[in-house]
């Protein structure tokens, strides 16, 4: 199967090494990956931050770079959610609706389409150790994604997870939330991480790297031993 890739800002920026993790965790699945170098900014940051017309702007690019019939795969929950969600809010009664909903139906988050498009949960990954994982707002609420990768995760030789308590409550990250409310994110940020050391858990693991950079700020200050990974970078562990 020929996929398009999507790789988010902030993926490119800070976590290369989970794209390219998540190339090589397709490529065994037997798809072929094409990236489309122009491509750039879902707008979500820009819509979050009240600036329609400006992300109206970056999402009609998203639109005409993303144009074809191939599924879309990106490694963000929170960025598929906000194309899926969001994209008809700003196109409404646009001469661009067909697109929104034509890109919303190929468009798909990493562990939702290697279970349900490809059929596939197990990769030879071999992990050893405990993990808990975090569900994402995103991942859980606008994208519908709960079971897909804790079945993958089931799959890793090796690796034991954990449930954590009120593991579906959020992070406090929320994207500029982080910034504007910093206090009630660190707050939520702590209780997600406390709740994560007492299953003793090694690893946190999410579909979500823009939770993970959250909650790993906090790890990193307490001094924890407590590793956040991408959920591609421990399927590409074979």
């Amino acid at each position: 199967m020929r996929v398009q890739l999507f790789i988010p800002c902030f993926i490119d920026q800070l976590f290369p090494d989970t794209a390219f993790n998540m190339i090589k965790v397709l490529e065994k699945a037997g798809c072929t990956v094409v990236y489309n170098t122009n491509q750039t900014c879902c707008g979500q940051p820009a819509f979050n931050a009240g600036f329609w017309d400006e992300s109206k702007t970056v999402c009609t690019k998203f639109l005409k770079d993303f144009k074809g019939t191939e599924p879309i795969v990106a490694p963000s929950a929170s960025c598929v959610g906000f194309v899926r969600n969001y994209y008809g809010k700003l196109f409404e009664n646009s001469s661009m609706h067909h697109d929104v909903a034509d890109v919303g139906s190929r468009l798909y988050e990493f562990s939702e389409f290697l279970i349900k498009v490809l059929g596939k949960d197990d990769f030879g990954a071999t992990l050893e150790g405990t993990a808990t994982y975090h569900d994402s707002c995103a991942g859980l609420r606008e994208c519908r994604i709960k079971q897909e990768p804790r079945q993958l995760l089931s799959k890793v030789a090796g690796l034991q997870l954990t449930e954590m308590n009120d593991v579906e409550t959020c992070c406090g990250f929320g994207g500029t939330f982080s910034v504007k409310f910093d206090g009630i994110s660190i707050g939520m940020g702590e209780q997600k991480v406390e709740n994560a050391m007492v299953t003793g858990a090694q690893y946190l693991i999410s579909t979500d790297h823009s939770c993970l950079m959250h909650l790993k700020g906090y790890i990193d200050k307490k001094g924890y031993d407590l590793q956040v990974l991408h959920l591609a970078d421990v399927l590409a562990m074979f």
